[in-house]
């Protein structure tokens, strides 16, 4: 299938209702058409794995269309140049959490590009090392307690960022994080504790809503 192809069967599902609802979602960006997640994996299925249409796609700067590239890229044919590269573009919340969860976190240098990305200054690519973080935290199952405590000094410092998308990725990281194990969960809280002494009100409502679940019997009973 072409990229010509694709762009077309994506045009062909674009919805004005799913556009604004989008947008009502916080999900921003240039090139929208409002083509439904369900209509996106629809067409990934048909392509299956196509790692050069997949850049193609990237290029195009569609938002859909970009997605679609997470889902079809060859993970093993990441490497760190397009893992920064693609970073760079976010310009969405939702493009940078799925590319973490369709793509990034299969590559063995995911650990080391969230670390990475969480000190850049952009808001999408700070948000995508935490993002990163957590998709590692319930995706990777062969994960080291220690490749996720070394997370922990950029979570106390980055949950004082005011900013919207970056605070709630801080908040998801420390959460799936601490919902790993029993030994986690406990450094978990320490941490959540610690960070609610800060003063500013993002760090205070990180760790509220981070204690919230990592404290609730639903969680304990799972663990």
């Amino acid at each position: 299938m072409t990229k010509a192809v694709v762009i077309k069967k994506l045009k062909s599902k674009a919805s004005k209702k799913n556009l604004l609802g989008m947008k009502r979602f916080g999900i921003s960006g240039a090139k929208m058409l409002g083509v439904s997640m369900l209509e996106v994996r629809k067409i990934a299925k048909e392509i299956k794995s196509d790692h050069q249409l997949a850049l193609e796609l990237w290029d195009s700067g569609i938002h859909e269309a970009r997605i679609l590239a997470s889902i079809i890229a060859d993970k093993k044919k990441i490497n760190s140049q397009l893992m920064d590269s693609w970073s760079k573009d976010f310009d969405s919340w939702d493009i940078c959490d799925q590319v973490c969860l369709n793509l990034f976190y299969a590559s063995p240098l995911a650990y080391k590009k969230a670390s990475v990305w969480a000190k850049r200054s952009k808001e999408f690519e700070r948000r995508a090392g935490f993002a990163l973080m957590a998709v590692l935290a319930f995706k990777e199952k062969n994960g080291q307690d220690k490749d996720f405590e070394a997370f922990f000094p950029l979570i106390i410092k980055y949950a004082a960022d005011e900013r919207n998308f970056v605070r709630k990725a801080v908040n998801w990281a420390l959460r799936q994080i601490g919902k790993r194990n029993k030994k986690l969960n406990k450094k978990s809280i320490l941490l959540a504790e610690k960070i609610s002494q800060q003063t500013l009100k993002s760090a205070i409502w990180v760790a509220k809503d981070a204690l919230r679940e990592l404290r609730s019997p639903a969680v304990r009973s799972r663990l």
